[in-house]
């Protein structure tokens, strides 16, 4: 079945590679027309040249509040209205606690927090004027389970999941509904960066668990594909989860066992 997103015009954020790139893709497919921005824009560039005159691509630092309403309002003028935001720009720095500089949990903070808030605040002051728009925030399932040698990125998602949700409270009655979808384990670059030695044994245990970093395992006995999470994000922008806010979608094979 369509998701029906015939027109809308979004923005993703993180869309050079990965989830964020899967996202703006499926999107795509679906009939919207994308703005994909990164850091890095050399992903975007390519994910423009795959959909000519359906993605454009802009290189963005989600840190940067000005750069972050200077786009905003320059994609309107140029696009018209924003329908559907998807916050996917993301980083990780693993270390315990003990070794965790405040460079890294700084970082990890300013854009898994403070680029969530600068990109949704940006699109919500224009939504809610509308009485219209869709705004998701792709988290992890770190954020609701505790995770060992992740606590800065784990704390940086938890807080980006409640702040999306007291966003969609603040905005549900003018239209705006704001959701979350937490993805586990998914093939990506950042989670190869987590694989020591052998990448087939090191995802063979994400799959089977692991006793010695209490973790469970995945369920349904395999890693995510960045599609399955992109999936997710497209439900959940569309008509057909109207009567769906404030929500958060794990998306882990049930590797959670969504405690």
């Amino acid at each position: 079945m369509s998701a029906g997103l015939d027109g809308r015009f979004a923005l993703v954020t993180g869309a050079g590679r990965g989830i964020g790139a899967a996202v703006a893709a499926a999107l795509v497919e679906e009939g919207a027309r994308v703005l994909a921005t990164d850091l890095d824009p050399a992903g975007v560039r390519s994910l423009a040249a795959r959909y000519p005159g359906r993605v454009t691509a802009r290189a963005l630092d989600v840190t940067d509040a000005a750069a972050v309403d200077t786009l905003v309002d320059a994609a309107e003028q140029e696009s018209g209205p924003l329908d559907i935001v998807v916050n996917v720009a993301g980083i990780l720095r693993s270390s315990e606690v003990v070794d965790l500089t405040e460079e890294d949990w700084a970082a990890t903070f300013a854009v898994n927090t403070n680029g969530v808030f600068h990109v949704s605040r940006a699109a919500a002051r224009r939504m809610t004027e509308r009485g219209a728009g869709s705004i998701v925030t792709v988290a992890s399932n770190a954020a609701g389970v505790p995770r060992a040698g992740m606590a800065a990125y784990a704390a940086s998602k938890a807080a980006a999941v409640m702040f999306t949700r007291c966003l969609g409270l603040e905005v549900a009655a003018r239209g705006v509904r704001c959701n979350t979808v937490s993805p586990g384990s998914t093939l990506t670059d950042m989670q190869r960066a987590l694989w020591n030695g052998d990448a087939e044994a090191a995802a063979r245990r994400v799959v089977e668990g692991d006793l010695a970093t209490h973790r469970t395992g995945i369920p349904l006995g395999r890693i995510a594909e960045p599609a399955d999470v992109a999936d997710a994000v497209v439900f959940l922008v569309s008509d057909r989860a109207r009567h769906i806010t404030m929500h958060d979608l794990y998306v882990d094979g049930g590797a959670t066992l969504r405690a």
